[in-house]
């Protein structure tokens, strides 16, 4: 079974302009935090209202000066807080069901912003499992896993992978006699990364 790694938070961001309005799309970690807010804020502030656009359409989070309430939807509850004088919206504790699109409605008014948020599991920790070969000194490495697999020798060279039958990648592996040979996969994606434990060509390979 593969291992969960260690936590890592990243967030990337990139802005284009999608019919006048501008579009910054945000890549979060499960486990994670974001925040996004409007550019500018036009003074007095009487209400904000943060949508999130998924499957359907609901309140994030709101607020009215009237009232002086900030109200979460259910989805966000004791996860989300509210700035309500620069309308900067921070979640936490992140979610794949918080992927999707946010707007900003201020004094009832859409602002001219979406915050486009995929949000992503960490890639587990991989382990390596080894396959024998009919060749005594041929083995075969395999790394499961349906994204970037990275291998790598104990020379630090980039090795390339061939596509297994299953999601993953297999290396073939000769024995060179020296025994403090290793190999290790890297998985990545957009917010982590994380190395097997190093093969020895000494436990590949028995005298």
């Amino acid at each position: 079974m593969l291992d969960v790694g260690r936590t890592l938070r990243c967030v990337f961001i990139s802005t284009e302009a999608v019919l006048g309005e501008e579009v910054k799309n945000v890549v979060g970690v499960v486990g994670g935090t974001v925040s996004f807010h409007p550019t500018k804020v036009n003074l007095p502030v009487t209400s904000i209202t943060w949508k999130h656009v998924s499957l359907s359409t609901v309140n994030a989070i709101e607020w009215d000066v009237d009232d002086g309430v900030i109200i979460p939807n259910q989805r966000f509850k004791d996860i989300t807080t509210l700035d309500e004088k620069i309308g900067q919206i921070t979640i936490t504790n992140l979610k794949v069901e918080h992927s999707g699109e946010y707007t900003i409605d201020i004094n009832s008014k859409q602002q001219g912003q979406r915050f486009s948020l995929e949000v992503m599991e960490r890639v587990p920790k991989p382990k390596i499992t080894v396959e024998e070969s009919s060749n005594p000194d041929v083995v075969y490495l395999i790394c499961e896993y349906s994204g970037t697999i990275i291998w790598k020798n104990s020379a630090g060279e980039t090795l390339e992978g061939n596509k297994n039958h299953k999601p993953g990648e297999f290396i073939t592996v000769k024995n060179t006699r020296n025994p403090e040979n290793y190999y290790t996969c890297t998985l990545e994606n957009a917010v982590s990364e994380e190395t097997s434990e190093p093969v020895y060509e000494r436990d590949l390979f028995k005298e």
